[in-house]
């Protein structure tokens, strides 16, 4: 199942179109976005990793003409390690599409189904964390230490974008057969969650059914939000309380933790369009990963802190493994000493066990 890959090793720029620049550009200063450069027509923010959130009006002719409605991400660009990788993956797609290259050799063009994206060779500068040891009942890992007291969020790399798309298999199909991305996950009937081949993260991207009967969801190819990694819990939500005193709404989901990649999550309102989310402690995953099928809503959360009225009655433990994913069992040959094992043994097999209700169908 796994195609070749171009060592696409994540998101190295997102560009925002969007209504205010001034505004947005706040917002991100206040986020903990390091600011670069700005000026009264666009903002650049470099990450630590080396990834870029750039800012400009919607209206900016730097801004691409796509099929994408609103304010949001307009473009992504996606870093590939090589130049090698970089020029087999720009063959291929130049045979049906028009590309278009800046002087520095970035490469532009739109997706099927009309999302602008662009690539460029990236190489990631590595980033460090420094976590807090955690204490458990049993289980000390920190003596006469108090915890690291942080003021603010910084985030330190970009690791998913999220589109609400018409038809979400259609928009993965061509990030899996073009791009060579790996399938990590489906939430039934609501999207799919894809992984670059050069990355680690559960996902970089996720395309949400456009078509579901949940607020903000008209149909159209629309931006979600971008997914800005922190250290962990503690500064997702010291981040949040930060945005909030400097008169930033509020999260309406709250501090949770999804089942779908284990990740914390903080959404946060954005005045880009969509939203911005401070991430932590997600699943890591390669290729030896076989995707699983989820009910969407057990998928969705494992905890909550602002419950809302449909979530009061626990989703069921619905979680299957892709099929067509995993290994294709070999037979054994004839004779091989499990078998006579089997075929020789006097002692009746184990009654089948209970079905595991976390793997329950």
């Amino acid at each position: 199942m796994t195609s070749p890959g171009y060592g696409i090793n994540g998101i190295e720029t997102v560009v925002y179109g969007v209504d205010d620049v001034a505004l947005c550009t706040r917002y991100f200063v206040d986020f903990g976005l390091p600011l670069l450069e700005q000026s009264d027509s666009s903002a650049h923010f470099r990450l630590d990793e080396g990834s870029n959130v750039i800012i400009r009006h919607v209206t900016d002719p730097a801004i691409p003409k796509s099929s994408l409605a609103g304010t949001g991400a307009h473009e992504v660009i996606w870093g590939v390690r090589t130049r090698e990788g970089m020029d087999r993956l720009l063959k291929g797609l130049a045979v049906d599409r028009n590309i278009r290259f800046d002087s520095d050799g970035t490469a532009h063009c739109l997706t099927d189904d009309g999302l602008a994206i662009g690539f460029r060779v990236f190489t990631k500068t590595p980033v460090v964390s420094s976590v807090d040891p955690v204490n458990s009942p049993g289980n000390i890992n920190r003596v006469n230490q108090l915890r690291k007291w942080k003021v603010r969020a910084r985030p330190k790399t970009i690791q998913h974008v999220v589109f609400h798309t018409p038809n979400f298999d259609e928009s993965w199909a061509f990030y899996r057969d073009r791009l060579g991305f790996r399938l990590s996950d489906i939430q039934r009937t609501f999207g799919i969650f894809g992984r670059a081949d050069g990355a680690r993260d559960h996902h970089n991207i996720y395309f949400i059914n456009a078509n579901l009967p949940l607020p903000g969801m008209d149909g159209s190819y629309r931006f979600d939000h971008v997914n800005y990694g922190v250290d962990d819990v503690d500064e997702c939500m010291i981040g949040a309380n930060f945005m909030q005193r400097q008169g930033w709404p509020p999260s309406e989901w709250g501090l949770g933790r999804h089942r779908i990649a284990s990740s914390i999550f903080m959404y946060l309102p954005a005045p880009t369009g969509g939203q911005a989310e401070y991430g932590a402690d997600s699943d890591c995953l390669d290729d030896s990963w076989v995707p699983r099928s989820w009910n969407p809503m057990f998928g969705f959360f494992s905890f909550i802190s602002n419950m809302k009225p449909f979530m009061m009655d626990a989703a069921p433990w619905e979680v299957d493994l892709v099929e067509g994913y995993t290994p294709a069992k070999t037979p054994l040959p004839p004779g091989h000493a499990t078998q006579a094992a089997n075929s020789d043994s006097k002692i009746a097999p184990p009654a089948p066990a209970a079905a595991d209700p976390k793997f329950s169908g």
